[in-house]
């Protein structure tokens, strides 16, 4: 079993890497590697796609990225490998980001990602610290977590989706912000499960089990 965590030059791939090779190694999850090469992400059994930064630079770092792109779209559309998308990674899965310019996603999940706009204006954006996640839908992610737990978040935009079942968690920011989105093998997480400790771990872990 191999998981891929994408290197296209934008997340925080250490800590990101050192959580999943913590959790890989208590569930018996194989090898976790950080990679730029698209023969290794085409072979891989699981994808993991980080971000941080805005979304429109994400999206052409990640096409420029020696072939991942292409390699990336065929393991997750055509091979159906389960794939998790962190902070920016996440929303490169919607149909559009709207951040500076309107920029096409992978339209994976349906939706835009947008400026959140909190109903009380004295909450600052961006949306940073810790806040309890909503969870909407069961999901096999969620195994051994409850409403209520936490996670650490930094962004100043969100998706909108647009199917509400493909909404599987949301916090509350005078307002739901999505947190967590899926369908079929693909999850998107908005916060960093690698630095919300037993929350992020637990969610880490559900992912490297989860068959879908």
């Amino acid at each position: 079993m191999l998981t891929a965590i994408i290197d296209y030059d934008s997340g925080n791939l250490h800590s990101a890497h050192k959580a999943f090779e913590r959790m890989a190694r208590e569930v018996d999850a194989g090898e976790v590697i950080v990679t730029a090469d698209a023969d290794v992400v085409a072979r891989a059994d699981r994808i993991v796609l980080p971000g941080d930064g805005a979304f429109p630079a994400c999206m052409e770092a990640l096409k420029g990225a020696s072939g991942i792109y292409d390699a990336m779209v065929e393991a997750v559309e055509v091979k159906g490998r389960p794939f998790l998308g962190i902070c920016v990674g996440m929303q490169l899965m919607a149909s559009m980001g709207r951040e500076y310019t309107d920029t096409p996603g992978l339209g994976w999940i349906a939706g835009e990602v947008t400026r959140i706009t909190p109903a009380d204006p004295a909450l600052k954006v961006p949306h940073m610290g810790w806040n309890d996640l909503v969870i909407d839908h069961p999901h096999p992610v969620f195994a051994d977590l409850k409403t209520g737990d936490h996670a650490y978040f930094v962004h100043s935009y969100h998706m909108a989706v647009t199917d509400a079942a493909q909404r599987l968690a949301h916090v509350d920011y005078a307002g739901d912000v999505t947190a967590i989105i899926g369908r079929d093998t693909m999850l998107g997480m908005q916060f960093h499960p690698e630095k919300s400790q037993t929350t992020g771990l637990r969610l880490i872990a559900n992912f490297l089990s989860w068959t879908p």
